[in-house]
């Protein structure tokens, strides 16, 4: 049990909890980062082939980690309602606070459930009597089948219960390594096939599964929020907020507290010494009757993010000061005081940081200017001055809060001390008050002249980039967007385009049509005219329209289809180099000619599975790798947009933008007609978006601990200084932070992040976040104060890094074993005293990890193998989601789900906070559906949907094949209702464009690869339900608990 910790934190907070004993797990995720090209010493790039995620010591076996194809002949039958006879478990609790209804009991009719067809099923409910909570040793058979057998109840299934040692787990990956360990139940285990799928990733469903939770192992999930309910413990204690008070007998019927007994942080059993452990947590049922065969899953008694991302609230009380969650988040913001204790924690330790997310009205970040004071920092650490310090000898000294130091203040800066030692000016000075502030940095920070807004256009003209139109579109957005361009009059702008020769443009403004110049050495590339590429657009503005008024027509009859990419980014290199800036390629075929050629690799199906998979994902030519580290030194960011139909190697031309700070756009088979909104929005909103250029970021911390590992689109310059030619708003970076000293003496860690950049206007600006944590000796406060999505933004770049150095099954694998060893150290806080038997425990903070760790395991970069994603769509959304913004990055994982069609008849306002499950049980087939990733919309019409709402939307085209079919505003009431829902959505998140796509119920393959593959909680195509992922992890959990 162990003895009360006498350090106690200096914050508000309930009493702690001395942690129990638990084995110390190695550490994990090891960093390295590669030296690059002939500029290693400035430049060290995180390198994509150094594993992030250590590989965990399981083999798939027999069972690989592949999606398992649906039958070529399937039905279509979708919504039949399963058969009155089946019994899956109990009705829906959900999360309430009042009341928990009596449970029938074995014998009783159990109340009736609503299928996906609306008609009444007859599920069966079997609650164990208190005290006989119990899993069953050996799978039992289900009652009925249910499409896919899920791996819980194979023949030949690995034991889940052999312990491991904790520092078996995250091993670093070896070539060729055999694991000695037995498998853990992988996400998804079925046997691999050497065949296709009938269409790209669908659901392997049977006819009669659409409404049904898949068959699992005998078992109830009955969870109430907050609430825990053991067998029988002898001394139950009901938590208040500071005290614990006896509860009621634990012969309650439902074995449950009510939600009225339920204060604010749930039920905590107390230690020997009386005092209680200060933690909210939830629990979930796993128990059914011995030697029964009912399969009782009450799937929508599970957590679920309905209300999107949920922002501890805890920590933002506590210090007022910190800057906000928008620019920084912590993965927990309790900080261990120990490496010991921080071992335990088993999730990641970190941050995520997006330096210029942007700021509501009314909360934008103060401007200060100390002119000719200069900035006030400290002379030993260099912390930028900042809410946290102290002044101290009636105002002409401070002390920094992150390393302790006294430092003079400046004659200029002085200000007299009140009674309590605040300065008299405090609240004229926001650099004091303010969590965020921008200072304005003087000659000092300056190694040149700061650099005019440049944007540089790279542009293949090859056959099928005219055929698709992206040439007459991205002309038209360019030319759109001249106006609106930051830094006017300084903005700088050029263009080269290029098929199997080079092409470059005169722009000078004395001229009045470009000229064009044609290159075709490859070999030995030189720039013609080297002073008038680039211009000035103020000045050149009617030479700039005039190009791109007849750059379609130049090139309308041009047959050539081959790409000397390779040579045109050197030349591009060699026209920017002087000034930095943005380069923006629009690539549409394979690179063929010249140097940094490509050969067409594919994606090979026997590659998966072995230890050569992870090389597809990897860049085949080093050149683009060199190439990047050279624009980065030189101050240029490279974004790709990429729109072929056929392969062409994301993996190495993502490169480009992975370690410039850059991003990549993929448009797969574009065609003007279908893609040019999306396009024109996401290139109008890159080139007219306020951006930080020529900038570094570091981040500071406190005595003690430090950033270790950092995660994202960039360049490290030195261990811990961040290179970013051009950052954004629409940009994050991870850190992974580790503990210097084996016991920390402080009671508080600081952070200040710093980002030394160059506006549009042409200020040299310093962008300063400064934020404190607690540290805490309780294992339990930093669960309670964890962050889940930051934990989840971290481990999803965490796994996608792992990608590049291992099989996509291990990637997949150590996130699901981070999650077990993580809730088993949680429950191990508790489970002793009560017995938990059959009955699995999160934190409330947590109870969504689960959840989106299942989503993380099913999004493109990570999810089954060769058949269930292209290798171009699987690196692009990689790359994306390396750069994604927490909110942005959780919406992907889980996107929203609404119903509309009932908004439509009636007259109030559409609420677009009303979400439903990820599941096919959430579609009515009368209904209207709008499923949202961030990304892009899929309207769902189901089959028995009102004639008059379809024809109102659709018009005449409302019986035709949906592909070819397109929404857009009609004159009618319903049409606009649709529309101005789809705006507002669009409007929330303006980074991305989601383009719109309709699919009719029974619409096979469309159907099933826009929306059935992406309802993350059904079981599709071999992996994991919902339900049947929190079994296995429940199963893993059981081991050593």
């Amino acid at each position: 049990m162990g003895t009360e910790n006498p350090n106690r934190p200096n914050f508000p907070a309930r009493p702690a909890v001395t942690p129990f004993a638990a084995q110390q797990s190695a550490t994990p995720f090891l960093s390295s980062g590669s030296v690059v090209g002939s500029e290693a010493p400035p430049f060290r790039p995180v390198s994509t082939a150094s594993s992030q995620f250590s590989t965990p010591p399981f083999s798939a076996g027999s069972e690989g980690p592949a999606f398992r194809p649906p039958p070529t002949s399937r039905s279509n039958e979708l919504v039949r309602p399963p058969p009155p006879s089946a019994s899956y478990g109990p009705p829906s609790s959900g999360f309430q606070h009042f009341p928990s209804p009596q449970m029938p009991s074995t014998g009783q009719l159990p109340p009736p459930r609503t299928s996906f067809t609306g008609q009444p099923v007859v599920p069966m409910q079997t609650r164990p009597p208190p005290g006989h909570v119990s899993l069953p040793s050996q799978p039992q058979p289900p009652s009925v089948p249910m499409g896919s057998p899920p791996q819980s109840i194979k023949t030949g299934q690995p034991n889940m219960n052999i312990p491991l040692s904790a520092d078996q787990h995250f091993l670093p990956s070896r070539p060729n390594a055999q694991a000695s360990s037995p498998p853990m139940g992988p996400s998804y285990a079925t046997p691999r096939g050497t065949f296709q799928s009938a269409f790209p990733g669908y659901a392997n469903m049977q006819p009669n599964s659409v409404a049904q939770a898949p068959t699992m192992q005998p078992s109830s999930f009955p969870l109430q929020q907050g609430n825990y309910g053991p067998p029988a413990p002898s001394t139950p204690f009901l938590s208040q907020q500071r005290g614990y008070t006896p509860g009621p007998p634990m012969s309650t019927p439902s074995g449950l507290y009510t939600g009225t007994q339920m204060q604010q942080h749930g039920i905590a059993p107390p230690l020997a010494n009386s005092q209680g452990l200060a933690e909210d947590f939830s629990s979930l049922s796993l128990g059914s009757v011995p030697g029964s065969f009912d399969a009782g899953v009450d799937v929508a008694a599970l957590p679920r993010p309905l209300g999107g991302d949920v922002e501890p609230k805890t920590f933002a009380e506590m210090y007022p000061m910190n800057c906000s969650s928008r620019f920084l988040r912590l993965t927990t913001s309790g900080i261990p005081n120990s490496q010991s204790l921080a071992s335990r924690w088993h999730l990641p330790v970190g941050a995520v940081v997006c330096p210029l997310a942007e700021t509501p009205a009314g909360e934008e970040v103060p401007v200060v200017n100390f002119a000719t004071t200069g900035i006030i920092r400290c002379r030993r650490c260099r912390t930028y001055v900042n809410p946290y310090v102290t002044f101290t000898d009636h105002g002409r000294k401070w002390r920094c809060n992150i390393c302790s130091l006294l430092n003079d203040v400046p004659s200029d800066y002085f200000a007299h001390l009140d009674a309590s030692g605040i300065r008299v000016d405090m609240d004229q000075r926001p650099e004091l008050t303010k969590g965020s502030v921008e200072f304005i940095a003087p000659a000092e920070y300056m190694v040149r002249p700061p650099m005019p807004p440049l944007y540089f256009f790279l542009i293949d003209v090859s056959a099928s980039a005219v055929q698709s139109g992206m040439l007459e579109v991205m002309s038209q957005t360019i030319k759109s967007c001249l106006d609106d361009l930051p830094g006017y009059p300084r903005t700088q702008i050029g263009f080269i385009t290029y098929d199997s020769t080079i092409h470059f443009y005169n722009m000078k403004s004395s001229l009045m049509q470009p000229q064009m110049m044609v290159v075709s050495d490859l070999d030995d590339i030189f720039i013609p005219l080297p002073d008038d590429l680039l211009v000035n657009l103020s000045e050149s503005r009617s030479v700039v329209e005039a190009f791109l008024d007849s750059l379609p027509s130049m090139f309308q009859n041009n047959m050539n289809v081959e790409s000397a990419f390779g040579p045109a980014l050197k030349a591009a290199f060699m026209v920017m180099s002087q000034l930095g800036g943005k380069l923006l390629i629009f690539q549409n075929t394979l690179p063929s000619f010249g140097v940094g050629r490509l050969r067409l690799r594919g994606d090979d199906i026997r590659v998966y599975g072995t230890d050569k998979e992870h090389i597809l994902r990897l860049p085949e030519d080093p050149f683009y790798k060199q190439m990047a580290a050279d624009f980065t030194k030189h101050q240029i960011a490279v974004n790709v947009y990429a729109f072929s139909d056929k392969y062409t190697d994301i993996a190495s031309l993502g490169s480009l933008a992975k370690y410039t700070g850059g991003q990549v756009y993929y448009y797969p088979n574009f065609q003007s007609s279908i893609h040019k909104d999306k396009l024109r929005h996401e290139l109008a909103r890159d080139l007219t978006r306020e951006t930080a250029w020529e900038a570094v970021m570091r981040i500071r911390c406190g005595k003690g601990v430090r950033f270790t590992t950092y995660h994202g689109n960039f360049m490290l310059r030195s261990t811990d200084l961040i290179a970013l030619p051009a950052v954004d708003c629409d940009k994050a970076y991870a850190a992974q932070l580790s503990l210097e000293e084996t016991l920390l003496t402080t009671q508080t860690v600081y952070f200040q992040v710093a980002l030394l950049y160059t506006s549009s206007s042409g200020e040299r600006r310093i962008r300063v976040h400064t934020a404190a944590a607690p540290v805490v000796a309780d294992l339990g406060e930093m669960y309670r104060l964890a962050d889940t999505g930051a934990i989840i933004s971290l481990f999803s770049r965490l796994a996608i890094e792992k990608t590049s150095s291992s099989k996509l099954e291990d990637a997949r694998n150590a996130v699901q074993l981070r999650i077990v060893k993580a809730l088993r150290e949680y429950r191990n806080l508790y489970a002793v005293q009560h017995r938990l038997t059959g009955r699995m425990i999160y934190p409330e903070s947590l109870k969504y990890l689960p959840l989106y760790g299942l989503a993380l395991n099913k999004s493109t970069p990570l999810r089954g193998g060769y058949a269930d994603a292209q290798l171009d769509e699987r690196c692009a959304a990689a790359y994306t989601m390396m750069a994604l913004p927490v909110k942005k990055l959780l919406k992907l994982l889980y996107p929203n789900l609404v119903r509309v069609d009932d908004s439509l008849v009636k007259t109030e306002e559409f609420d677009i906070s009303k979400r439903l499950p990820l599941t096919i049980g959430s579609l009515d087939t009368r209904g209207l559906y709008i499923f949202d990733d961030g990304f892009r919309f899929v309207v769902w019409f189901g089959r028995a949907i009102s004639p008059d709402i379809a024809q109102n939307l659709l018009g005449e085209d409302f019986a035709l094949d949906y592909s070819k079919v397109s929404l857009s505003q009609r004159d009618n009431e319903m049409s606009r209702k649709v529309m101005k829902i789809l705006n507002k959505y669009r409007e929330s998140d303006p980074s991305y464009f989601q383009l719109c796509h309709l699919v009719r119920q029974g619409e096979q393959p469309r159907e099933g690869f826009f929306l059935l593959t992406n309802l993350v909680e059904d079981q599709v195509g071999g992996s994991s339900g919902y339900a049947d992922w929190m079994l296995q992890l429940f199963r893993q959990i059981q081991q050593n608990a």
